[in-house]
């Protein structure tokens, strides 16, 4: 999917789905240890990977080398990663197999925004997901409510044209709104974005 939707995040509670102490469910209770390991990128049987910066075969061998352990504290070891895209064919070629016949406590998930650049070896073996662009109206409402917590005054009209400026990506618009409430006198207004 496109950026700044959730992949890596979805990725992420897919990881507390999968490990929460409550047992796998579809609601992690967001409390146990695992889930707040999880949540704060500390756990060290869910591996975020950034394949920009670990694109060859040494990196995906290292990865290899792990899976064969079990899980030190949850149930199953999670490897993501992040912009898979990136990987070389090399790279993609040496996970295969290990991708074939993975151990039962080991997941991978893959998030992309270019699935075309992911060799067919590797697609015909994963499940496959695909995000679109965020609705405006969703957006809004979303940096409604941050914004109502956070106790800082807004108009929904400048809520719009941050949505509409993001175009569907959520990150984006979380960027946008941190810069106009950094330099702007407090409230998010029209005058604020201009």
């Amino acid at each position: 999917g496109p950026r700044g939707v959730g992949k890596t995040t979805t990725a992420r509670i897919l990881a507390k789905c999968l490990n929460c102490e409550t047992g796998i469910t579809i609601t992690p209770c967001n409390k146990c240890s695992i889930c707040n390991e999880i949540t704060s990128g500390s756990s060290m049987d869910v591996q975020e990977i950034d394949a920009a910066s670990h694109t060859g075969v040494d990196n995906v061998r290292d990865i290899i080398e792990k899976v064969a352990y079990t899980p030190i504290k949850a149930r199953y070891k999670v490897y993501i990663i992040d912009e898979a895209h990136m990987l070389s064919k090399a790279a993609f070629n040496a996970l295969l197999k290990t991708l074939e016949e993975p151990p039962l406590h080991v997941k991978f998930i893959f998030a992309t925004t270019e699935p075309n650049k992911i060799i067919p070896t590797i697609i015909s073996r994963c499940q496959r997901f695909d995000f679109k662009r965020v609705e405006n109206v969703d957006i809004v409402s979303h940096l409604e409510e941050l914004l109502k917590k956070e106790k800082i005054n807004y108009s929904k009209q400048a809520l719009s044209i941050i949505a509409r400026e993001a175009h569907g990506s959520v990150r984006d618009s979380l960027s946008i709104l941190d810069h106009i409430v950094s330099f702007s006198t407090g409230d998010v207004n029209e005058d604020a974005i201009t």
